[in-house]
Order: C-alpha cells, then sequence, then structure tokens
C-alpha cells in the first residue's frame, strides 16, 4: 500500500516525542533482542524512529514514502519500495525483521505476500517481530487513522501467521499505549517501570514474535 505525501502532513506528521519513546523502547527492551552482528530489517519504516535507534553490523530500512530516507540516521540503507517486494535481500540473510503499525494498513493478500516473501530471507533463527493496534483493545480509535483497512486481535494475527507458514514464538496482547499524542510525558523511568510491569493500563499495541516453520 502507498500511502500519500498527505497521509504524512496530516496524520502522521513528525513528533520529537515519537522518537524519545523509541530511544528508550531501544535501551529497555529492543537492544535485548538484538545482536550486534545482526542485520536488521524494518518493514514500513515510516521515520525511521526504530532503526535509527538500532545498533547493528547492518540496517536496512524499506518503505513506499519516498521521502522516508532523509530522515535515516547515517548508515541506515533506504530502500524506496514495497514490503510485499523483498527481493533485493540475499537469502538467509536477515536476522531480525520488525513491523511498526504496518500490517493493519495491508489487505490480507498484501500480508501474506509481506510473510512470503520474508519467510527465506530470515535465516535460521530470525525472527519476525510485530507491533500493532490490537483490535481488542482499540476498537474505539481504530479507524479514526483512515488508512487502517485490515481488523487483527491478539488472536487472529497469531492465527493468520501459523496459516501463512510461520511459528509464533510470543504474543503480549498489550504492550504499548496505542499513541504518543497524549498528555503523558514521555519519561525513560515511566516507559522502563511500563515495560516491567505485569499491568498494562492503556495497553492497546498487541507484540507478536513468530519464526519461518521449515
Amino acid at each position: 500500500m502507498r500511502l500519500s505525501h498527505d497521509y504524512h502532513t496530516a496524520r502522521l506528521t513528525p513528533d520529537a516525542r515519537r522518537d524519545a519513546v523509541w530511544r528508550c523502547l531501544w535501551r529497555f527492551y529492543f537492544c535485548q533482542q538484538i545482536a550486534p552482528d545482526s542485520c536488521v530489517l524494518d518493514l514500513g519504516c515510516g521515520y525511521g524512529s526504530f532503526i535509527n535507534q538500532v545498533v547493528a553490523r547492518r540496517r536496512i530500512a524499506i518503505d513506499s514514502w519516498p521521502e522516508f530516507p532523509r530522515f535515516l540516521a547515517p548508515g541506515v540503507e533506504a530502500i524506496v519500495g514495497e514490503a510485499t517486494d523483498l527481493t533485493f535481500l540475499e537469502p538467509f540473510s536477515v536476522d531480525f525483521a520488525f513491523a511498526s503499525n504496518l500490517f493493519e494498513h495491508l489487505s490480507q493478500p498484501q500480508f501474506a505476500a509481506v510473510l512470503a516473501g520474508l519467510h527465506d530471507k530470515l535465516n535460521r533463527n530470525g525472527m519476525l517481530t510485530i507491533l500493532q493496534p490490537n483490535y481488542r483493545y482499540a476498537y474505539r480509535e481504530y479507524f479514526d487513522d483512515y488508512t487502517h483497512t485490515t481488523i487483527y486481535s491478539h488472536v487472529s494475527i497469531v492465527d493468520f501467521l501459523a496459516v501463512n507458514g510461520y511459528e509464533v514464538m510470543e504474543v503480549v496482547p498489550r504492550f504499548l499505549p496505542l499513541t504518543v499524542k497524549s498528555r503523558l510525558p514521555v519519561s525513560p523511568l515511566l516507559i522502563r517501570a511500563y515495560l516491567a510491569s505485569p499491568l498494562k493500563p492503556m495497553g492497546k499495541q498487541m507484540l507478536v514474535r513468530a519464526r519461518p516453520r521449515r
């Protein structure tokens, strides 16, 4: 799916709070998932808020928005294109693939195409991590974003991954709040405590980790 430039000037505008949140998420969570010698792929990277924080041997970002490369940190490889076409990658070359708030924008056939294309790009221990709204908890706000086309809960996305050749390793139904657009301060201490807490007030985004079934 190709989002128009207007989407990034109206709905998904640059926000310093978003980068601050991702710095904390890297420091307190994702750095434990990604080794320094990894190859990391960010699918639908947007402003590069995730991939810019990553410390890894190779960092690759793909998005259909032509303007996104100018937001990337030095050293991040930029691919302007659709996530459904990953033919530019070498087989079994990716250690960690990440998709944040992507698949709710795609049709089910497009999502399936991404999974199929990624299947043989992930290496033997490679993992796909998905972060996105969980409709079960975000149903009131889900379609406030006019580009959302497909509904997933933490149950349906697990089934979808399974029928498309992936083994689900972890599901966190409530991982993060839905958006940074709130009155709450972006505090590293609060974010660290939230990630560590078994209670997730306002948790409306799910996290799912899966690997190709071989």
